[in-house]
């Protein structure tokens, strides 16, 4: 396989607040894998709870200033860029101020999902596949992680199937306990067929409800290969995983963190 990996990540620690499950699994992954001699790329969303003094977040003039259109409105793309520390993993971070600004995540102090979600979700992925395109930086992998990362196997397998950048890689999907409850609105299907070349209704069949596990379904049709991260990932999901005869790593196999990173990346070699 290439030796170059594309991560694409809901969150990573310690850009947020708590050692979150699936933001220390990134963290630990991204980091083994460029020890092990893997270039990587690694991408989350800037946040506006991220911290930026404190994990000294710069802006990448070079790649910033282009605009990202979702459904005829004009988004400007903003990449800064850290160095995780002690393996000085570089991480980028997608921002902008119509979707990152808020002091929260993916939902408010309360715990509420926001409206925009959705919307938020398309542009970091097409701003994460708009910044590989001009780093022309050619993966092998892309690994996504959170559903928050779901839509960029999409444009990956139709966009930008025929974008040499894109061409032959492979797509890993990690299932965490990170189910959303409020589903997308009803135009989310025609937001992704209108910014998707090559998507049309018949392959957004599984985006009936637009509920988590539907867009899951959808994502992990696309995926070469699919990871159980969580004890708790929902059943149903996982029972459509087994069932599709996929590829399959179960990461909650493995006790000691070494065996863990050799099963990783024997499944990686495999693909």
């Amino acid at each position: 396989m290439s030796e170059r990996i594309l991560y694409i990540c809901q969150e990573i620690s310690p850009y947020i607040a708590g050692e979150t499950p699936m933001g220390m699994a990134t963290r630990n992954l991204t980091c083994a894998m460029q020890e092990r001699g893997f270039e990587i790329r690694t991408f989350m969303p800037r946040y506006g709870c991220v911290n930026e003094r404190r994990h000294q977040l710069h802006e990448v003039i070079r790649l910033s200033g282009m605009n990202v259109i979702i459904c005829d409105n004009d988004h400007q793309l903003i990449i800064k860029v850290a160095s995780l520390q002690p393996s000085r993993l570089q991480v980028y971070f997608i921002d902008n101020d119509d979707f990152f600004t808020r002091k929260a995540t993916i939902r408010d102090a309360e715990g509420a999902e926001f409206e925009d979600n959705d919307d938020r979700a398309i542009f970091f992925a097409r701003g994460v596949i708009e910044t590989v395109k001009k780093l022309r930086w050619q993966p092998g992998i892309v690994h996504c992680h959170g559903w928050f990362s779901a839509i960029a196997p999409l444009y990956i397998k139709h966009a930008f199937s025929d974008d040499p950048i894109f061409n032959g890689t492979k797509i890993v999907v990690s299932l965490h306990d990170d189910e959303f409850t409020r589903e997308f609105g009803d135009e989310f299907r025609e937001k992704i067929a209108h910014e998707n070349a090559g998507i049309e209704n018949g392959n957004l069949e599984n985006i009936g409800s637009n509920s988590y596990q539907n867009l899951m379904k959808l994502v992990i049709d696309y995926a070469d290969g699919v990871v159980f991260e969580s004890e708790n990932v929902n059943l149903a999901l996982k029972e459509y995983v087994l069932g599709s005869g996929k590829p399959v790593l179960d990461s909650t196999a493995f006790a000691e963190q070494n065996e863990f990173m050799d099963a990783y990346q024997k499944f990686y070699n495999e693909l």
